[in-house]
């Protein structure tokens, strides 16, 4: 069914207001914030003429193709010409699909370990290897409970697979092999992160791991949570990684570290690592991910601690790397993509654009960046729904709606 969207009349760059904090990059500061999980974003109150609207903003429909129950991520396997593609798609609850988008149909695929479900745990990311073509072969990631006596424990495990059978009704992962995992496991089911993605080159894997609602374990370098993970394809630590030490085999594996729930990172089109963090009581950040950097958290934040306590802002301790967007009310963030067309373009209005899934937002953001390493909210779309994630594949875009019944949409342009 084809869904008309109403669009916000403002820009975001016309949302900058005073910040409840001094960070001039604070986008929507309110000083009435809440938890991300309920939040809504206000409408705009202001009166804006023609004249300040951008004539550049697409205006789409959505397409339903599929539905849902607790979608969590997706991506597209290698188009045919001229063919709608083919997605995978995974559920939080712990199954995984292939997707006609010509049709609408879906083939679960078999061999899915079992995963830890509840809370924000369950099966979380699939991307493609980079040798896929030839390989067949995936990463996964998803939340595992600890065994025996500490069976009340959870953490993230990245799982390589080869994707066999396609083509066929019964599709299987087959020579399962651990990657990387969480460590330690903790008690709680919040705050795993565990997005995937390869870099351009497709050398390293990097993996975004969560502080698991603890805070603490984000600046503790005996512990990989909170932290940005950077390693080969194996699952092995490369010798250039910013922590490598002969008596810290932990600590190797940092690229980042101070995040807090990382669950969208992707590289723009001059090769800069790009990721959108959950901050607590506002205080959502858009960061430039740099080698060996430290981001703060929960020493510093723009937003507050969930008792309503004050964190210091970035800008009071200029040895932490300063967030390029903060967003407060937040938008709670859920994925990242970035557009470039291919064989459709879909939106040349958006390309190099990255676009950020948002939650209690039920919000689609546009982000440019700039070659000064800068970065603006450009677009606001309100989708109506919670957006689990979205995907710019060559030239066309997907959006995957939270929850049980959650559809699988293409944006469609006007």
């Amino acid at each position: 069914m084809n869904k008309p969207l109403v669009l916000p009349l403002v820009i975001a760059a016309l949302l900058f207001s005073t910040a409840a904090c001094s960070n001039s990059s604070t986008v929507n500061t309110s000083n009435k914030v809440t938890e991300y999980k309920e939040v809504q974003v206000p409408k705009a109150d202001m009166q804006v003429s023609d004249a300040q609207v951008s004539l550049e903003k697409p205006e789409f429909t959505t397409k339903s193709v599929a539905s849902f129950d607790e979608p969590w991520a997706m991506t597209a396997l290698p188009s045919t010409t001229n063919k709608s593609p083919q997605l995978l798609v995974t559920q939080k609850t712990g199954e995984l699909f292939i997707v006609d988008t010509a049709t609408g149909s879906k083939t679960q695929v078999g061999g899915v370990p079992e995963v830890a479900y509840g809370g924000q745990g369950g099966l979380g990311d699939i991307i493609l290897a980079p040798d896929f073509a030839t390989s067949n072969a995936v990463y996964l990631s998803y939340a595992e409970a600890g065994m025996g006596s500490e069976s009340n424990t959870f953490g993230a495990k990245v799982i390589k697979a080869t994707l066999a059978g396609l083509g066929t009704n019964a599709p299987m992962l087959q020579s399962i092999t651990p990657i990387w995992e969480q460590f330690p496991k903790v008690t709680g089911q919040g705050h795993y992160s565990h997005r995937l993605l390869f870099s351009p080159d497709g050398r390293y894997l990097y993996i975004s791991s969560g502080e698991r609602q603890d805070k603490e374990p984000a600046q503790d370098m005996s512990m990989n949570l909170g932290k940005i993970i950077r390693l080969h394809a194996d699952g092995s630590v490369p010798k250039d990684n910013p922590f490598v030490s002969d008596s810290n085999n932990i600590a190797s594996q940092f690229w980042t570290m101070g995040n807090r729930n990382v669950l969208g990172i992707r590289f723009d089109e001059n090769g800069r690592l790009w990721a959108n963090e959950m901050g607590p009581k506002g205080g959502d950040e858009f960061n430039l991910i740099e080698k060996g950097k430290n981001y703060g958290w929960p020493i510093v934040s723009n937003g507050r601690n969930y008792s309503g306590t004050p964190i210091p802002d970035h800008d009071t301790r200029p040895e932490f790397e300063m967030p390029k967007i903060t967003w407060t009310p937040v938008i709670s963030p859920s994925s990242l993509s970035l557009y470039t067309a291919g064989s459709h373009n879909d939106f040349p209005a958006l390309q190099g654009n990255f676009l950020i899934s948002g939650l209690s937002s039920k919000a689609l953001i546009v982000v440019s960046v700039d070659e000064d390493n800068s970065a603006t909210e450009r677009y606001r779309y309100d989708m109506g729904e919670r957006i689990r994630s979205v995907m710019a594949v060559d030239g066309q875009v997907w959006a995957l709606e939270d929850g049980d019944g959650g559809q699988l949409l293409r944006l469609m342009p006007k």
